[in-house]
């Protein structure tokens, strides 16, 4: 299989789909590997270290999109390359589909094979393809809410661990899954104070009885949810339902109630975010202030330590990847059911009905897509 990895276009984006190891694999197994000139640099990678995994550089996208059979990405394709994908190519990415109408509109009309990243599950019920820059961006949020919260940035001007004599500041994580966990253990490793929400019982006990000692948590009802965020100075949106929209869990309304220059970071907002006033941002501008209320919500947050993503990325995508090339998506989806939930589109049909139900379409099950 021809296998292809474009730069990546979206506004401050640095990671890259392919690290060199993953196309030394590739290669290995048989596979041709094209790479567009520059892909890996914003990552720390030059084009001689694909070269020297045997690895092709070619000179533009519209080259790759047009040979390769299978086009590795990291963020899902922009307008301009939607437009160059074409009917039986595979295209393997985070789409991030139910809040982007567009998107989903562009691919179904591109009869391509698109295979999302976010929805690939395991053996545990978990998303390891997500993992990796869930872990990253928990470990950002309590960073990059730091700064936010600064008075120079709009903040209320709060030192995270506080100084003897006067309190650390109080953090509020609103998920316990891997984006809150990691979230919680840096924002309590900064001193704060920190409590995390979460509506599984068997997950507060799980935190509570490792992490008991580190950091509080509490449970997710509407009311218990208000009452803390009244007390925060940040307060961290990390929910996701695979594949689906994220769920609103602070009205605009409740912005009133929360301390003026309370932090918002929304770890969610590639699934449309978790709080009703969150809008997308880049890391070039990444705060913006609702009622007094800063907002920290940039789409890719792992793309600003994009050397230690792509690398963390490419380890879980690597297997995935090569069961791909190797056997065809068919064959490939059809032998691993975890693998199988990652389809999302094909030929012009939804095939993930997460993504079906928040965008009010119609959707076929994998199993029909691989039939057919």
């Amino acid at each position: 299989m021809k296998i292809g990895c474009p730069k990546e276009i979206k506004p401050q984006e640095f990671r890259v789909g392919m690290t060199p190891n993953a196309a030394f694999e590739a290669v290995n197994s048989g596979h041709e590997v094209i790479i567009e000139t520059g892909a890996g640099v914003g990552a720390g990678f030059e084009d001689a270290d694909y070269i020297e995994a045997g690895a092709k550089i070619i000179a533009t996208a519209a080259e790759i999109f047009a040979a390769a059979d299978m086009i590795v990405k990291v963020k899902e394709p922009q307008a301009v390359e939607r437009k160059m994908l074409r009917e039986g190519q595979i295209l393997f990415t985070y789409l991030h589909l139910a809040p982007d109408a567009e998107q989903t509109k562009d691919l179904l009309a591109s009869g391509a094979t698109c295979i999302a990243y976010e929805t690939v599950t395991d053996r545990s019920g978990g998303l390891p393809l997500l993992a990796p820059m869930s872990e990253v961006a928990g470990r950002l949020a309590p960073q990059v809410g730091a700064w936010t919260m600064q008075k120079a940035n709009g903040g209320r001007g709060v030192l995270m661990g506080g100084v003897p004599g006067v309190g650390p500041a109080r953090v509020v994580v609103i998920g316990g899954g891997v984006v809150g966990t990691h979230a919680a253990r840096i924002a309590a490793g900064m001193g704060a104070d920190v409590t995390v929400l979460d509506r599984s019982l068997p997950r507060l006990r799980y935190l509570d009885d490792v992490y008991g000692g580190t950091f509080k948590t509490s449970y997710a009802s509407a009311g218990n949810t208000i009452e803390l965020a009244r007390a925060a100075d940040m307060i961290i949106g990390a929910v996701l339902i695979p594949g689906a929209a994220a769920p609103k869990l602070i009205s605009r309304a409740q912005l009133s109630e929360l301390k003026p220059g309370a932090v918002l970071v929304d770890v969610a907002i590639d699934q449309g975010g978790c709080f009703e006033t969150s809008k997308a941002t880049t890391h070039q501008d990444p705060v913006y202030e609702v009622d007094g209320i800063m907002h920290y919500c940039v789409a890719n947050m792992p793309g600003a330590v994009a050397r230690t993503s792509t690398i963390a990325l490419g380890n879980a995508t690597m297997p995935f990847m090569l069961a791909l090339a190797n056997k065809g998506w068919k064959k490939a989806c059809a032998d691993d059911a975890h693998l199988k939930a990652g389809l999302n589109v094909h030929a012009g049909q939804l095939t993930y009905a997460a993504v079906a139900e928040a965008l009010g379409l119609e959707s076929i099950t994998a199993d029909q897509a691989i039939a057919g």
